[in-house]
């Protein structure tokens, strides 16, 4: 296995090819991308978003979208917008490595804290953040505007 920068350090798609690839996995926690999907992950590339994935061979096994946020109460962090492992293979790994990868690439960035949110629903992932030695420090709360 190993891990794959979709973007650049600047969201330029670098390896266009793994985007088309991730949308398979990137869809089973976001089912409501639009369905042009590659033209809308760039306009968010284009926001400051990144990707990497962890792949195998030619199969993508997990997604992450990611930023570089600064913010008054925790300095420079590395948010995780989305983590999601293919369901047919979670728990080998994947996640772990990925996971691995943003802490190795939030230090190299500067960053004081890597973050995320995840949705209550989601007991088997915050399991898994709770294993990878993330805590629960905060709430979220919003406001739908739509």
């Amino acid at each position: 296995m190993r891990i794959v920068a979709v973007t650049d350090d600047r969201g330029n798609v670098a390896e266009a090819e793994w985007l088309e690839k991730a949308e398979r996995v990137h869809r089973q926690l976001r089912p409501q991308l639009p369905a042009d999907y590659v033209s809308r992950l760039r306009e968010i590339f284009a926001a400051g978003a990144r990707m990497a994935l962890a792949v195998e061979g030619e199969t993508v096994v997990s997604v992450a979208l990611w930023r570089v946020i600064e913010n008054t109460h925790e300095g420079r962090r590395l948010y995780v917008d989305d983590l999601v492992s293919d369901a047919a293979s979670r728990s080998r790994g994947a996640g772990r490595r990925l996971l691995g990868w943003l802490e190795s690439r939030a230090g190299s960035l500067g960053c004081d804290v890597l973050a995320l949110d995840s949705g209550v629903q989601r007991q088997d992932a915050h399991r898994f953040y709770f294993r990878e030695g993330m805590v629960i420090s905060s709430f979220c709360f919003k406001k739908v505007l739509k």
